[in-house]
């Protein structure tokens, strides 16, 4: 695909899905009975799908790489999307739903179908990018784990974005599986063309195998492209970003917590509008966190009050197309 014109964007690579959130349920219950629960919220979901919906919120101009399932829930995400959701490849095959079950302590349990997300490829993928990247575009690379057969081919896709020209920012989520040792020599080599590295505490410290966020983040630093920017980030904490011998830190505001279901990714939609528009790493640190706390504060959710200082490049339309 081919593109001329417009200005740099964010082309979203990932897992787009259903999210259907019910609770809160305790204890959990026995086979073969029936539990009326008091909440529930039908949406879309996936890590691709949250930071792409905090874009078209933010106007932040960005195109959507992903497949959706062949049935209703496929289009209706599609529809979900605007003009970003045309031409997505569908797959002959039922949508990914992902049933989130939420509890009085705040923890959840997800049961993910696999649906769409077993069957995309890396062809799905590269007919949704162009072929050259335009200076400054970003390519996130969200939700490997879901879609077993891109991730087998990851690596190639990765050296083809690199080859394309595009910066790469990478959230690899948690494998389902767990932080084997074959994984996480998959993951160092990801971390190799990373521009921006995306983490939660957890991930980092098991990717890493160190035991807090200082240790874990030296350690990424020495495996991802020099240069690169580290940033963990820590729920309530905030988030912290290092980039060479800079290390910034950025507060999370007291806030009401009505649902921190995909915060991380809503921060990441803040930390890179704040890098499409040209800010600095302590910007985009601070940029990631307050949006994500608007996020998690307010329903229906909120983005857009955290931007009004960020002077985003001329607008290009947030369009699926490249």
């Amino acid at each position: 695909m081919s593109r001329r014109g417009g200005s740099p964007r964010v082309h979203v690579i990932g897992n787009v899905n259903v999210d259907l959130i019910m609770g809160p349920l305790a204890p959990w219950p026995a086979p073969g009975t029936e539990n009326i629960l008091p909440e529930s919220a039908l949406r879309v979901g996936g890590a691709a799908g949250n930071v792409a919906l905090a874009f078209r919120a933010l106007e932040v101009p960005f195109s959507l790489v992903c497949n959706i399932g062949d049935d209703v829930f496929g289009r209706w995400l599609r529809q979900a999307f605007g003009s970003a959701g045309r031409g997505l490849p569908v797959a002959p095959v039922p949508t990914t739903v992902s049933v989130g079950v939420t509890h009085p302590n705040g923890e959840r349990t997800f049961l993910t179908s696999q649906g769409h997300l077993a069957v995309m490829t890396l062809r799905d993928a590269l007919a949704r990018l162009p072929a050259r990247a335009r200076r400054g575009d970003i390519a996130l690379l969200l939700g490997a784990f879901l879609s077993p057969r891109l991730l087998e081919s990851y690596e190639a896709l990765i050296d083809l974005l690199v080859e394309r020209g595009f910066e790469i920012a990478l959230d690899t989520g948690w494998p389902s599986e767990g932080w084997s040792e074959t994984i996480i020599r998959r993951a160092t080599v990801w971390l190799r063309a990373c521009d921006h590295l995306l983490l939660n505490e957890m991930e980092s410290c098991a990717l890493s195998r160190q035991p807090d966020v200082e240790t874990a983040a030296r350690w990424l630093a020495r495996k991802a492209k020099p240069g690169a920017a580290i940033v963990i980030k820590q729920g309530p904490a905030g988030a912290t970003g290092w980039r060479g011998s800079e290390r910034v830190h950025a507060p999370a505001p007291p806030v009401k917590v009505i649902d921190t279901i995909g915060a991380g990714d809503a921060f990441d939609a803040g930390y890179l509008a704040a890098r499409l528009a040209g800010r600095d790493l302590a910007a985009a640190v601070a940029e990631g966190v307050a949006v994500a706390s608007a996020a998690v504060s307010t329903s229906p959710r909120q983005y857009s009050a955290a931007l009004s200082s960020i002077v985003l490049p001329a607008k290009a339309g947030i369009q699926g197309s490249c």
